[in-house]
């Protein structure tokens, strides 16, 4: 027999999950080397020691099942894996358990996939990271993703107030101009108030560091910082972009006169963008030292 103590210490030697370390004690009579080689026998100890490599490649994938749409960005450690064809399928898998379940958290989601990504971890042979989602139910409106790149980018975009086609071509043109136009926000209302008032900070000493500038009245300057934070706008908050099909429309007219011509009043309610591996460390090879450690071997 075996206690929990002894799936903890299994657990910690080969990185296994815990469902898997019961199986290996309770086919080993509790024995801990033995329960080691038998998951090293099923590929789950060597997939565990991949867990400290760095997994900065990988694909963002989209899904809609009915009125759920889901995005989900999974990691790897090579463009080459990201492209396999076992490596898609495990991805496509975790946005189906994403769409079938209600999902609370990321954190949630890694541990009730772990035994999965441990078997593909061994299978395809690099770590694999179920790194973050986005999932929205949808009700009187409609859903609308898009992948840009092979998986490069992906994005998800709710229009409410409407189910019809038109409201599906016009989520449709949204989510393209998401993808294209990299939006922080969806209207100036929603960038905190924080942020605002560093750009005003940084445009203001932007100002007084320049000579042309400088000697001019504070009134002024603070009415040049005005029209810069406008423009900030302007580039950042999905509503005030210049539309990329018609850039003498912005996305606000764009969803105004769609909305006139189908007698609706239509909304962007939510939107996200996520583009793979924004924000993670990349891996970096070193030939000469690699060479080095090599000849001292």
């Amino acid at each position: 027999m075996f206690t929990s103590k002894d799936v903890m210490e299994l657990r910690k030697k080969t990185g296994a999950g815990v469902a898997d370390c019961q199986k290996a004690l309770k086919e080993t009579d509790g024995d801990m080397e033995k329960a080691v080689e038998f998951l090293r026998e099923k590929g789950i100890a060597t997939a565990a020691k991949k867990a400290s490599r760095i997994a900065a490649e990988g694909i963002v994938s989209a899904l809609i099942k009915g009125n759920t749409g889901v995005l989900v960005e999974v990691n790897c450690e090579t463009d080459f894996v990201a492209k396999g064809d076992q490596y898609k399928e495990f991805v496509n898998s975790v946005a189906e358990y994403v769409a079938d379940n209600d999902i609370a958290d990321t954190e949630a989601l890694i541990a009730a996939k772990e035994a999965d990504t441990i078997a593909a971890t061994a299978k395809i042979g690099e770590k694999i990271a179920i790194r973050r989602f986005a999932k929205y139910v949808v009700e009187g409106g409609v859903v609308e993703t898009y992948i840009h790149g092979g998986g490069k980018v992906g994005v998800i975009v709710e229009i409410a107030g409407c189910t019809c086609d038109g409201a599906k071509a016009l989520a449709h043109d949204v989510a393209l101009q998401i993808a294209a136009a990299k939006p922080l926000y969806l209207c100036a209302e929603e960038v905190p108030a924080e942020i605002v008032e560093n750009e005003k900070k940084i445009l203001l000493a932007q100002i007084e560091n320049d000579p042309k500038l400088a000697g001019k009245p504070d009134m002024v300057k603070a009415k040049m910082v005005e029209g810069k934070i406008n423009k900030y706008y302007d580039e950042n908050c999905l509503l005030k972009q210049a539309f990329v099909k018609d850039p003498s429309l912005t996305i606000e007219k764009v969803v105004a006169a769609a909305g006139k011509e189908m007698g609706k009043e239509l909304s962007i309610k939510r939107f996200t963008r996520f583009e793979m591996g924004e924000g993670l460390e990349k891996k970096t090879n070193d030939f000469a030292a690699e060479v080095e450690a090599q000849m001292k071997k």
